[in-house]
Order: structure tokens, then sequence, then C-alpha cells
């Protein structure tokens, strides 16, 4: 699911970089009509590049994003356990200075 994700956010990269290109002027000379078309892929493969590295860098902050979750789960259940393990420590001292000694 994640990479389907990161695919569909690398597509809408890759088409918002496309749609902002200008399109390229039509010309009448044979020469620069062969030169358009490698520039054109020249500029592709630059926006292909950029494409996959917004990519790289939104699995880089998922994957950070993930983690710093995982980190605030491990510190809530620690603090949770630490409170119950307190309280249990309180109950059982209470209990202890509430008991009777024994009459022989």
């Amino acid at each position: 699911m994640k990479k389907t994700i990161a695919t569909l956010i690398a597509g809408l990269f890759a088409t918002a970089a496309f749609a902002q290109t200008p399109a390229p002027a039509a010309t009448t000379t044979t020469t620069t009509t062969t030169a358009a078309p490698s520039a054109v892929k020249t500029e592709a493969n630059a926006d292909v590049k950029a494409a996959k590295a917004d990519a790289q860098a939104a699995k880089a902050d998922a994957k950070e994003a993930k983690a710093s979750a995982k980190h605030a789960m491990h510190h809530k259940h620690k603090a949770k356990h630490h409170a119950v393990k307190k309280e249990a420590a309180k109950d059982t001292t209470v209990a202890a200075d509430t008991t009777a000694p024994v009459a022989k």
C-alpha cells in the first residue's frame, strides 16, 4: 500500500512538472526540428529525475514520521507501564501498613 501511494505521489509530481513546462514552439527549419526532440527528451529526463528525487524525499519523510510515531507510542506505553507499576507499589505499601500485628 505504501509503495502504491508513493507511486501515485511521484506520478502527481511528474504530471505537475510536465504541465508547467511551456509547449515547444513550432519551427519550419529541419535542423531545429531535429534538435527539438532531443531538447524535449533532455527536459523529460530532467523531469523524471526530479520526480524520482521528490518521491525519494516523500519516502524519507514518511519513514521519519513512522519512526517518530513509533517512538512516541513506545514512550506512551512506557509511561503507562510505569504508572501502573507505581500504583501497584503504593497499594502494597498501604496494605503492609494497615495489617495488625499478630498477638501471641
